[in-house]
């Protein structure tokens, strides 16, 4: 038995793609690399969404195949495990370019699953 329902935690990256949308708003790419407290608070967050993804429903997953639920699992691994590998360039480009549309898809998921 998982420790958290999907639907939870479908909201946890929803949040946590929220809290990254927030916390950068306004800055710029070198301000975001010059603020370590925000970069590592949002790599913390891109770790929230991509364990919350790992334990989403294989059929929802399915249904919803334009979410990227392997990328954002991938991405957690690479923060986790990887870490020396992480290039704050890409991680800004998820953020400006990735976040956003997550947000739009998780809140169309949200609607039409009636959470």
């Amino acid at each position: 038995m998982p420790s958290r329902e999907w639907q939870l935690r479908v909201q946890d990256i929803l949040n946590s793609a929220i809290a990254i949308q927030d916390r950068t708003q306004g800055y710029t790419y070198e301000q975001f690399c010059n603020d370590e407290t925000v970069n590592k608070a949002t790599l913390y967050d891109f770790v929230i969404i991509g364990e919350a993804a790992i334990y989403i429903p294989s059929t929802l997953k399915e249904k919803y195949p334009d979410i990227p639920w392997r990328m954002m699992a991938d991405m957690r691994n690479v923060m986790a495990h990887e870490y020396f590998q992480i290039r704050l360039r890409t991680v800004w480009e998820g953020v400006e370019m990735d976040i956003p549309l997550l947000i739009e898809q998780l809140n169309e998921l949200i609607k039409h699953e009636n959470l």
